[in-house]
């Protein structure tokens, strides 16, 4: 292979960055390879920012605020985008919530107006705000339904004792019963606020104008308090936690979740590279990491998926502004127990473990990564997420320096972050279909292994 180019493979030209006098973050690029512009307003609030009671309190705002404003009618907001031949969108996770819109650049002062009318005057009518508890509740019913889904939440809340992260997005279902519309209110105009935001425009613009822009349609939006911030730290685990769910389903999986660094630790990059090396290198970007094809040249495919024990593999770390979880999901293949399924990934865990990685691993792993993080920025609404993410997590200069730092990683690094794969450290969550749909089992028992 050909040497490593440790400089940021996925830069275009600087990024443009500002702060106004409310508070709100700026961030433009110039990107002039096509007349497009795409528009991102990013909040720092997500599912670990929501006390007891509220979970999922920031989801079901990002509903209401697609619902109107007091200046655009409900069905405006979307045709305004439409009509120049955009597409729009929003999500929240579990440190923001973002909405965006990209559309041919002369549609830039209408995707700002907005986002800065959803920043300041979203309606919250309580008849609204009934209608969407349904949908909302609808949606996290449709998410127990699917078996990978669900044990991905059972294994998320067991992994967790203390931190909210261990709270699905969508919040648990007594609360969202329980959440009255001036509770969500009161969450939307917590955090939306210019001094919690970023807002991100990427593009066929000129940087000094599209500036100009934002400024006109926030500059007037007064800053807020500053919102609470998530203080807790999860304690260390002390011991192995399983869960395991027994309902109707076609298939059998198995999870395995291990207690990951934030996205500024130093062993943020080694453990990339070590997935890279047992699952295949992936995208550093929340919509691209769970889209990649699977690379058969990986530690667990090989052993796993060529060996018929598994049907697919898949890891997943996702970068986070406090530590969370690294996981390997794992499909059963048919007719193979579980207990074959979870002894099998857990021997090659160990391996990696005691013995760690080779050097052609680790050149083979950096490659690969470089190339995931050109193709996350493959577009004008890629290359604008990943810098409202990042700002949002930890620091645009932090994304900046991410090639490097993967560039960097040695032998010894990834053995550092391989030693968190023990099994004190593990949380095992199993699937097991049921012969029956009237076999009458809870949707989840977690055993008490473990602190």
């Amino acid at each position: 292979m050909a040497p490593l180019d440790p400089a940021q493979p996925a830069r275009v030209r600087p990024v443009r960055e500002t702060v106004l006098a409310n508070g709100l973050k700026v961030l433009v690029q110039e990107m002039r390879t096509a007349p497009l512009v795409s528009v991102w307003c990013w909040y720092k609030v997500g599912s670990k920012d929501e006390p007891a009671g509220r979970t999922g309190a920031s989801h079901w705002v990002e509903h209401m605020n697609f619902k109107g404003t007091r200046h655009i009618p409900r069905d405006e907001m979307k045709a305004i985008v439409e009509r120049s031949g955009g597409t729009w969108n929003g999500y929240t996770w579990v440190d923001q919530t973002t909405y965006f819109e990209t559309a041919p650049s002369g549609a830039l002062d209408q995707m700002l107006f907005i986002e800065a009318e959803r920043m300041a005057n979203a309606l919250y009518d309580p008849a609204e705000c009934e209608s969407e508890r349904t949908v909302v509740i609808a949606e996290l019913q449709g998410g127990d339904n699917d078996p990978e889904q669900l044990l991905d939440t059972e294994v998320t809340a067991a992994a967790f004792r203390v931190h909210p992260y261990g709270h699905p997005t969508i919040g648990w279902l007594p609360d969202l019963q329980a959440m009255t519309r001036d509770e969500l209110y009161g969450h939307y105009r917590r955090y939306y606020v210019p001094n919690n935001a970023t807002v991100v425009v990427v593009g066929d613009v000129d940087a000094d104008e599209a500036t100009r822009l934002v400024e006109t349609r926030f500059g007037g939006i007064p800053a807020g308090g500053v919102p609470p911030r998530c203080r807790t730290t999860e304690p260390p685990q002390i011991g192995e936690r399983r869960v395991r769910i027994d309902r109707p389903g076609s298939a059998a999986y198995l999870k395995l979740a291990y207690a990951a660094p934030a996205f500024a630790d130093r062993d943020f990059c080694p453990m990339l590279v070590l997935d890279a090396v047992l699952t295949g290198a992936k995208g550093v970007n929340l919509w691209t990491s769970y889209r990649n094809p699977p690379q058969r040249s990986a530690r667990l495919y090989r052993a796993l998926v060529d060996r018929q024990i598994a049907a697919s593999v898949f890891g997943a770390l996702i970068p986070t502004a406090q530590p969370f979880l690294y996981t390997v999901s794992i499909t059963a293949s048919d007719g193979v127990p579980l207990e074959v399924a979870e002894e099998a990934t857990l021997g090659e865990l160990d391996l990696v473990r005691t013995r760690g990685i080779t050097p052609a691993e680790l050149e083979r792993a950096r490659h690969q990564l470089r190339a995931r993080l050109v193709l996350d920025g493959d577009s004008v609404t890629s290359i604008a997420h990943q810098l409202g993410y990042f700002e949002t997590i930890g620091g645009l200069d932090r994304y900046e320096s991410l090639w490097p730092a993967i560039a960097a990683v040695t032998l010894d690094d990834v053995a550092r972050a391989a030693a968190r794969l023990g099994a004190s450290g593990r949380t095992v969550g199993w699937f097991q279909p049921t012969a029956s749909a009237d076999v009458d089992v809870p949707i989840a028992a977690a055993a008490a292994g473990g602190a």
